[in-house]
């Protein structure tokens, strides 16, 4: 059995900085960590490995930089990893960003269980996992709670919901993204992490991938972002005088000011 593991990068910190130009995040110069659900993923995939005897492999897209994540997760037990990188990938949005990661499992010669953070502390979409799952023409399960059983062309999941817990059957192939309720994420061992600096970690390029330029980076991405901004959380406070019937009519003069009641 092959397990693909989908890993970002994400920035360390709350405060990010966006390129005035193209509006998306400007990750040189900033401490990156892998992207905390995508800890939880691998932890699946590596008790699974302990379970079924399986190859794990890692997956990202991103800057040259982003291989030394990816030691990090051959020095917890990942078998080998490899990174999409080429500038014909920049800008790409989770549409784009799913294209590529396809053609990039395709390149690997596809899995039978794919697993994915539920999203990306840096995006918040929840969209990657189950775009790349229509891009290979995977069923797919999401917010995975716990992986109950799996079986030679089967695996029964639970799934969290707004209503509780789902008990899902789904056939192998398949994709799953995962919450943080799954598991607690394991630490690196010593031998593991001379293990991951001597790991090669191979670059693949649109070209090699077999990407089509058309469908990655900003001209492949039908979302754009027209403006950002940061949100103003000043507050101001008037203290409101006289009877509670007089404190009461200015309260609704000043609702009434800031259109947020209309009395008729």
């Amino acid at each position: 059995m092959r397990i693909i593991v989908c890993v970002k990068q994400v920035p360390a910190i709350n405060e990010v900085r966006l390129d005035p130009v193209t509006h998306t995040i400007i990750r040189e110069g900033v401490e990156s960590i892998i992207n905390p659900f995508d800890t939880h993923a691998i932890e699946e995939a590596l008790r699974l490995k302990e379970r079924l005897g399986c190859e794990i492999i890692a997956i990202s897209m991103g800057i040259p930089g982003v291989k030394e994540l990816l030691r990090q997760a051959v020095a917890l037990g990942v078998d080998r990893a490899c990174l999409l990188s080429d500038r014909a990938f920049a800008g790409s949005d989770t549409l784009a960003t799913a294209y590529a990661l396809a053609q990039g499992v395709v390149k690997l010669g596809g899995a039978d269980l794919i697993i994915c953070g539920k999203m990306a502390t840096d995006g918040d979409t929840a969209q990657v996992g189950p775009m790349l799952a229509y891009y290979l023409g995977l069923p797919h399960l999401t917010d995975v709670s716990a992986i109950e059983q799996v079986k030679q062309d089967t695996i029964i999941c639970c799934k969290l919901s707004d209503d509780g817990y789902l008990r899902l059957s789904v056939s192998l192939p398949a994709l799953i993204t995962v919450v943080k309720e799954i598991n607690v994420p394991r630490l690196p061992s010593i031998n593991g992490l001379f293990r991951g600096q001597k790991a090669h970690i191979p670059i693949y390029s649109a070209v090699d991938v077999g990407a089509d330029e058309a469908l990655i980076g900003l001209s492949g991405s039908p979302t754009k972002v027209r403006r950002t901004f940061r949100p103003d959380l000043s507050r101001t406070s008037e203290w409101l005088e006289g009877s509670i019937h007089e404190q009461t009519l200015t309260l609704l003069a000043r609702l009434e000011e800031k259109k947020l009641i209309c009395r008729q």
